[in-house]
């Protein structure tokens, strides 16, 4: 790769060298233990002699913008706060778009910053020790091989059809979801599905329904998108049907497990809301992102399932069943807006990436995805069973855990009146990760209580961690212990 400068006419070429290249040090276009090319390379791909680069180089490095290291070759030095300049920013027409989607709700980049605690209850973490890496890596070899021949070629936008075929076997046989291969978008997690939807289906102003309290992030993107976001409240069966407005075009739900408090959608509330939905013309998204881990009674009915009338799209991620690095989903998408997503999608990214398709259908045909999500069970199962333990017993005074029979996160409500905020920032200094269910409220009364993952921390751990938990709460309320 050529060193990027411009020489204009023939003199002075060594103060053009000197000016350009300290130019793009202190601009931090070259950065700090960057090599630069040696004199004579650099000389022959600007067609001038070696003489005024070397003096450029030479006056450089007496004013410590570069060093030369003996055997090694000349490297941007170390230039401190002071070195670099920022150029004054233009005063740009889109200053207050800019603006706005700083106001946007995005709590998960925080907790990612934040760092890990020596027990953290974190949403969303899969358990990554548990995962098949050997034989993952035999499947990415697969791919690799696969893309091997049609090389620089675009796959199909629809995803690769060995994956669409083994997906539509997966969400039948784990979900009982009914669809041909042709209705399966594959796409960069669950996350673009909902981008894509809210691209096709809302223009400026539309409503769009989501539970109250509800998943932060599908909020905050259908606000993005224009829409009018109706927050509308949930009960101990989920959404309530009769309180989403007549004019949605969009109700966003997570029936299976619901986000974040994790109880089930009932049967009977899962026909009404089919029923408001068929009575108003919405269509319906089912984020069914974890209910493939389900611990208690017979499997529920998917909303996709029980659908007649081609309203529901059916979502689902391998980000929570394998790794959330993968960035691999898939909608199950109705006949009358198949061919607009898919269009929607090929303008948005042309196509997920066809290797880790690949390499994905091989997981799931050799049976390796069904294997993981059996041990995952297992593990997670365990982890439950600790936390309804401790709940039950150590926490008692302060907690009631809500009711979930799926997922790998629960819901704890406060039974007095806690200052979880500070419990939390305790909690941290004793190196315990907890969290609030304040930020999933929008207009709903806010109830007291925490977001617990259990999935990034190991069962023998789950005590160890209560039990610091209980000790703060001793400290902050002197109650006594169950």
């Amino acid at each position: 790769m050529e060193l990027h400068l411009i020489i204009e006419g023939g003199r002075e070429l060594s103060e053009q060298l000197y000016t350009q290249i300290g130019q793009a040090i202190r601009a931090g276009r070259l950065a700090e233990g960057q090599q630069l090319p040696p004199t004579r390379l650099l000389a022959q791909q600007l067609g001038i002699s070696r003489k005024p680069v070397a003096e450029a180089y030479s006056r450089l490095t007496f004013d410590r913008l570069l060093v030369a290291q003996t055997g090694r070759g000349t490297f941007v030095a170390a230039q401190g706060g002071e070195g670099r300049q920022r150029a004054a920013g233009a005063e740009l027409a889109a200053r207050a778009t800019l603006d706005r989607w700083l106001g946007y709700d995005t709590p998960f980049r925080t907790q990612i910053a934040e760092g890990r605690s020596q027990y953290d209850f974190i949403g969303g973490m899969p358990a990554p020790a548990h995962f098949p890496q050997e034989e993952w890596r035999r499947c990415i070899l697969h791919g690799l091989r696969r893309d091997a021949g049609p090389r620089a070629r675009y796959a199909p936008t629809e995803g690769v059809p060995e994956l669409r075929e083994a997906l539509m076997r997966h969400a039948g046989y784990a979900r009982g979801v009914r669809c041909g291969a042709h209705q399966i978008l594959v796409t960069n997690g669950a996350q673009q599905s909902l981008d894509l939807l809210g691209r096709v289906l809302l223009e400026p102003g539309s409503v769009v329904a989501v539970e109250d309290p509800g998943y932060p992030i599908a909020r905050s993107l259908f606000l993005s998108q224009g829409a009018r976001v109706a927050c509308v409240p949930v009960d101990g069966e989920g959404i309530v049907p009769a309180l989403i407005p007549a004019d949605a075009r969009l109700i966003y739900v997570t029936p299976a497990h619901q986000f974040p408090l994790g109880m089930p959608m009932s049967a009977g509330r899962k026909a009404a809301l089919l029923a408001r939905a068929l009575e108003i013309g919405a269509i319906l998204v089912e984020d069914d992102y974890d209910s493939e881990f389900r611990y208690e009674g017979r499997p529920a009915d998917s909303l996709q399932s029980m659908d007649a009338h081609g309203l529901v799209v059916f979502l689902s991620s391998m980000s929570k069943v394998m790794l959330p690095e993968l960035r691999l989903g898939y909608a199950v998408v109705p006949e009358s807006i198949l061919q607009p997503l898919c269009i929607a999608k090929h303008l948005s990214d042309w196509h997920t990436a066809s290797m880790t398709q690949h390499a994905l259908a091989k997981f799931i045909d050799e049976g390796h995805l069904t294997r993981h999500i059996r041990r995952g069970h297992a593990v997670y199962a365990s982890r439950r069973d600790a936390l309804l333990r401790g709940f039950a017993g150590l926490l008692a005074p302060w907690f009631d855990l809500v009711a979930s029979t799926a997922g790998f996160h629960m819901a704890a409500f406060a039974r007095k009146d806690i200052d979880i905020d500070l419990l939390i920032r305790l909690a941290r200094r004793s190196g315990v990760g907890l969290y609030s269910l304040a930020g999933f409220y929008v207009e709903a009364p806010v109830r007291k209580g925490l977001f617990l993952g259990f999935g990034a921390i190991d069962t023998l751990d789950v005590e160890a961690a209560l039990l610091r938990v209980r000790d703060i709460l001793l400290q902050m309320d002197g109650a006594p212990a169950a």
